[in-house]
């Protein structure tokens, strides 16, 4: 199959981090061959494990559970061998059935699959060694970001490859339910978790056992995706701590001397589910689960999609991390096998170090040069894009200047070596030819194909004929924001105050990272940090000058704070619009169901109009967030009814927020509610 991609054959990647293209060997030799080659990973302390059915047994016969078991018989009147069936049943449906035989399946068909779908698969080899090395010594918990279906088996393929230990995987139910695919899935190591637990006092005390008895008795290394769900957006998600806490449990109650979290940067050329997320983001309902969806995805063999690149990020001690942050004593004072609520300080530690777990994701992707193009295209108005095409020599220009600011803030390049940039960004453009097209020196977005019809397109048909390209634009977009997101808020600060005092445009940086907390990552308690970051990156092209007590734009920086600026213009523009939806909205409670096509709705009517100019308006994910924001800021609260969740708006609450976003009163530092809760 021909490479789309240009032939690119080595990744030149800055901060000397060396990557292995695994797929370069194996194009070489039998697929069959490789499934059945030894596979022999070093134990675990050098001893045996258990198996699957003794790891089960264990669990069912926990004294945790146990108790769990007779508390949940009293409350609900039900005898004691009623609810351990019903533990046991729920064990079976959610354990894994771990075995050499399906992971041989897996790696033959996999290696068929990666080989046809992408032109290289870069690993760096310095993180694969350590891993092979802590493996040995305590239990390890693989943390990867979750991007695509991809990622979930891509890990165990390469440990498959280097004999390291194969993890057990947490997984989402609904493939469970898959006929075949989901035995095979549950065979080569996953175990399946429901997606909505709620109360469930029971089904959380199994899941809790369960994953706790295999960090302790290290059975295999465990892996799951810290942001809980794929994200539809490229960026990383706020992380979910449930399973975090169980994993990190043992430790604070000393039945383990530590825990190795290892976090692991999966990074894409161009994502296969791109068009369906787009859709998704639009409202168009997520396609079940299903085999025959899966077999019906076969098509996207027929396409290229890059590179992939996996960086296995440095071990961590939990024990190291947490020294100073949790006082372990307070677990002796309750025997280990009672059930024990996380207290403030417990919740603070692990929201803690899951949030450094998804930066350092983060820090560890590699931007390629799709996503800074991305970013440039988005500065275009998308009338000049889809009617008028923007110069693709102005489009290199641009993108080369960005390249060369990402590199001064320490971003890790996929940029190809020994290619002429204008043959990297013709090769891009061809990659992504699903979203643009070039075309007599100019660059085009694509508009989906227009449906035979009999009577004309309406203009609200034609804004989601676009839409869905933009969206796939921005999520290519995202995937370097955690690049730029600090300095571009310290740009976006210095316009907000429109102040050279330092304490001021810090208070505006504070304010706006509350704001955006649901679309960028922060670690929580380093706002300083963070602006002092900004500040240096800033400094350092030359855009500002920081002293003491001011923060000073530099002659020769606006056109670095214009175009950071201009990266969160669709954000502000979208948050604003939710804010004004929801203060004309009519008072009384509503549902997010009732609210969100309204908002959609509106949007839609602005982009026609030419009021709005960003499509981001229209995706349900930046909605959501919103609300979510509010909440936390308590200009929304939500109400739980016998027909369910419904939400009342503090209009002048959200009035204030807006007017500070737009500089029209002074930003404060928001007191936010903590959303630490486990």
């Amino acid at each position: 199959m021909a490479n789309t991609d240009g032939g690119w054959d080595k990744a030149n990647l800055q901060n000397e981090v060396e990557f292995m293209d695994i797929l370069e060997d194996q194009r070489h030799c039998s697929d069959l061959r490789f499934a059945f080659r030894t596979f022999s990973p070093p134990p675990y302390k050098g001893g045996p494990t258990c198996s699957t059915p003794e790891l089960n047994r264990a669990v069912l016969d926990s004294q945790y559970l146990r108790y769990v078991i007779q508390e949940v018989a009293v409350e609900t009147g039900s005898s004691l061998e009623e609810v351990r069936d019903e533990a046991d049943k729920t064990l079976q449906e959610m354990s894994q059935n771990l075995q050499l035989r399906f992971i041989r399946l897996m790696a033959f068909t996999f290696r068929k699959v990666f080989k046809r779908l992408f032109s290289a698969i870069y690993v760096n080899m310095e993180g694969l060694n350590a891993l092979q090395q802590a493996a040995q010594e305590f239990p390890v918990i693989l943390m990867p970001n979750h991007r695509s279906y991809i990622d979930f088996l891509v890990v165990s393929y390469i440990l498959f490859t280097y004999d390291i230990p194969l993890p057990v995987i947490a997984a989402g139910i609904p493939l469970a339910g898959m006929k075949m695919v989901g035995e095979i899935l549950r065979r080569s190591g996953a175990f399946f978790i429901r997606r909505a637990i709620g109360s469930d006092k029971l089904y959380w005390a199994v899941l809790s056992e369960y994953v706790r008895t295999i960090v302790k008795s290290g059975f295999a290394p465990l892996e799951f995706f810290v942001e809980g769900l794929r994200s539809r957006t490229l960026k990383s998600l706020p992380p979910k701590l449930g399973m975090m806490h169980m994993v990190l449990e043992p430790f604070f109650k000393g039945e383990v001397y530590d825990v190795t979290l290892l976090p692991i940067s999966i990074s894409y050329d161009r994502v296969l589910e791109e068009s369906l997320l787009a859709h998704e983001l639009l409202g168009v309902p997520k396609p079940r689960e299903s085999t025959t969806g899966l077999l019906k995805a076969r098509k996207v063999l027929q396409e290229s999609y890059g590179r992939m690149h996996v960086n296995f990020g440095r071990p961590l001690s939990v024990r190291k991390l947490c020294e100073g942050k949790i006082n372990r004593c307070q677990y002796n004072l309750l025997p280990r096998d009672l059930p024990q609520k996380p207290n403030a300080e417990a919740q603070a530690c692990t929201s803690w170090l899951a949030h450094l777990i998804v930066r350092i994701q983060e820090e560890g992707s590699l931007t390629s040069p799709w996503s800074l193009m991305a970013c440039v295209l988005l500065q275009v108005p998308a009338t000049a894009l889809t009617e008028q095409g923007l110069l693709f020599d102005q489009l290199t220009e641009k993108t080369l200047w960005l390249r060369k600011l990402a590199l001064d803030y320490g971003a890790h390049l996929s940029w190809p070596e020994k290619v002429s940039d204008s043959e990297v960004m013709s090769s891009t453009i061809l990659l992504h030819h699903s979203i643009v097209y070039r075309k007599a020196g100019c660059v085009y977005l694509v508009r989906a194909d227009e449906p035979e019809r009999k009577h004309p397109i309406s203009p609200e048909e034609d804004v989601m004929r676009t839409a869905a390209a933009f969206l796939m634009l921005a999520s290519y977009r995202n995937q370097c924001l955690h690049v730029f997101v600090r300095p571009a808020l310290l740009a976006l600060a210095i316009s907000i105050t429109k102040s050279t005092q330092r304490d001021e445009i810090f208070t505006c940086f504070s304010f706006l990272q509350v704001v955006f907390s649901y679309e960028f990552i922060f670690i929580p308690g380093r706002s300083t940090q963070d602006f002092e970051e900004a500040c240096s990156l800033l400094e350092k092209c030359k855009a500002v000058h920081v002293s003491e007590w001011e923060v000073t734009v530099s002659d020769t920086g606006l056109e670095v704070l214009s175009f950071l600026q201009e990266l969160l213009t669709p954000f502000i523009d979208s948050y604003q619009l939710m804010f004004r939806v929801l203060c004309e909205e009519r008072d009384g409670a509503f549902t997010e169901k009732e609210f969100l096509p309204a908002v959609r709705s509106v949007a839609t009517k602005l982009i026609i109009s030419g009021e709005l100019q960003t499509y981001e308006a229209l995706s349900s994910d930046v909605q959501k967030n919103v609300f979510s924001v509010l909440r936390r800021l308590g200009a929304v609260t939500k109400i739980k009814t016998s027909e369910g969740l419904e939400y009342k708006v503090n209009k002048s609450a959200v009035r204030r927020t807006a007017d500070m976003l737009a500089g029209r009163i002074p930003p404060q530092i928001v007191q936010a509610v903590p959303d630490a809760r486990l």
